[in-house]
């Protein structure tokens, strides 16, 4: 919800009006939530992958290690190391020299944009180096960790049904880990092109709207009672076509 609603409102007024200025204070303030919840999100995700490599590769002790209070302490882990890293970092792109202009010209204000007007480029790639290995690398490596024991736990298992099992407690996390981090490398780290606009215009609407909207919708298709209900409207449908 903080991503869609510190992003979307901008990006609908930029394809609806074609104004795609927006101001320093404005840019600033998107950026902070914008970060916030990234950050938060991108920690979160990592953390889950740790509670499925427990519960696969030590189901017994599982209710020992991921306790009540455990949660409470990651969730509050979670929310505050997003809140500090957005806050270091927006204090600390707004401390750099930015070119002369009053306005910004992109689809939303991140790290992209404020690239672009940045005159200390030098400070700039310090702060972006360090937010890349702090936000980027740890949490993967901590996901790639946990599933690499993952799957090696879940190939010794010599039943079929038990390895299915295994593997559905993961899929939907593993689901949204591939989307979130997918959508991100395409956005940030992709090669120079001739239609390098229209790509970002897809790329931001996939990663601020359509990756947080599918999140709750890939959650929820373990759930019974949807599976269920989805079923239901498949043969319906498929009950019309045939008649």
């Amino acid at each position: 919800m903080i991503f869609n609603s510190s992003t979307i409102p901008k990006l609908m007024d930029i394809l609806l009006s074609g104004n795609d200025s927006i101001s320093f204070m404005q840019c600033f303030v998107q950026l902070y939530f914008y970060m916030f919840a990234a950050s938060t999100e991108d920690i979160l995700l990592s953390l889950m992958a740790y509670d499925r490599y427990v519960a696969v590769c030590k189901p017994l002790h599982y209710h020992l290690i991921m306790n009540k209070k455990k949660y409470v302490s990651l969730l509050l882990f979670t929310w505050i190391s997003g809140c500090s890293n957005s806050l270091f970092l927006t204090s600390s792109l707004y401390q750099l020299d930015l070119c002369p202009s009053n306005n910004i010209q992109h689809f939303f204000c991140d790290i992209k944009a404020l690239q672009k007007i940045t005159c200390s480029q030098t400070q700039f790639y310090i702060l972006l180096y360090i937010e890349s290995v702090v936000l980027g690398l740890f949490p993967f490596l901590l996901s790639l960790t946990s599933y690499v024991k993952i799957i090696f736990i879940i190939l010794r298992i010599r039943s079929t049904s038990g390895r299915r099992k295994a593997f559905s407690t993961c899929t939907s996390h593993l689901a949204v880990l591939i989307i979130f981090y997918g959508v991100a490398l395409c956005m940030y780290v992709k090669p120079p092109s001739g239609r390098i606009e229209k790509q970002d215009l897809v790329f931001s609407i996939m990663y601020t709207a359509i990756t947080p909207m599918l999140n709750p919708l890939i959650y929820t298709l373990r759930n019974n009672e949807v599976k269920a209900a989805l079923s239901r409207i498949l043969k319906i449908k498929k009950t019309k076509n045939i008649i």
